[in-house]
């Protein structure tokens, strides 16, 4: 693939109080191995960090891109999806919740291929209709999904037979987890594409059998922390090479 043929791919940001040297300022932010794992899957990153949006300034974002990958952070606002705050729900990124809303209706909209990694899977479910566990302890009884102060845990995922995520993924794989919250209700048109141990589910995507044309692939776990398992990455880089092939156009 000469470095013309790259498909270009949006990434969203975190917005929040950073340091770097002597400076504590607000920062639009991202850990570099999303745009090392882009790359390595033959894309480029391009980064999309959260700001003040309607669906004008959302669509001319998504025109310099051929894919999107809503990427992990905090958890949703919980009144997006008609609940009181638990607890143990960070205080919500309201502009960033407001900001990858609007990027994945307008990249529905268009047909643009969209990977969803973490709270990226929970933006996926809650914008489509869906709900969430705000709180997994409360109904697992253990922390195992998210053991805190950066330690991720493995998380033994099946897929489910003739789903997207299979065809990329296998049966079968030990997924890097940090996460308290999981999907509940699904949202309009997609469907469970993968469960742990569990029963959680761990990723869900577009129905293909009703949206064949749709790509959207959405994981509750953190491919970007193994970069040796580039399958997910190459998955939307493959498909976002296609839709920039047919002319960013709904298929």
């Amino acid at each position: 693939m000469s470095d013309s043929d790259r498909p270009a791919i949006g990434l969203t940001t975190y917005l929040q109080q950073a340091k770097t040297g002597v400076w504590d300022v607000q920062a639009s932010f991202l850990p570099a191995s999303y745009v090392h794992a882009v790359n390595l899957a033959g894309g480029i990153a391009i980064l999309l960090p959260p700001q003040p949006v309607d669906d004008d300034i959302a669509d001319r974002a998504l025109d310099g891109v051929d894919g999107l990958i809503i990427t992990g952070g905090p958890d949703i606002d919980p009144a997006a999806y008609g609940q009181q705050a638990h607890p143990a729900t960070n205080e919500p990124p309201v502009e960033r919740d407001a900001w990858e809303f609007a990027l994945l209706d307008a990249a529905v909209r268009r047909g643009l291929p969209v990977l969803g990694v973490c709270r990226g899977a929970q933006v996926v479910n809650t914008a489509l209709g869906g709900t969430l566990h705000q709180h997994l302890p409360d109904l697992l009884g253990h922390t195992d999904h998210q053991k805190g102060n950066a330690v991720f845990g493995t998380s033994a995922v099946q897929t489910v037979a003739g789903t997207r995520l299979a065809g990329m993924v296998g049966a079968r794989l030990d997924a890097q987890c940090y996460h308290h919250q999981a999907i509940d209700r699904l949202g309009e048109g997609l469907i469970v594409s993968a469960r742990d141990g569990s029963g959680v589910i761990e990723a869900v995507e577009m129905d293909p059998r009703a949206h064949p044309s749709a790509w959207i692939v959405a994981v509750q776990w953190h491919p970007e922390e193994s970069l040796a398992d580039l399958r997910l990455f190459t998955g939307i880089a493959q498909a976002a090479a296609a839709y920039a092939d047919r002319g960013k156009v709904p298929a």
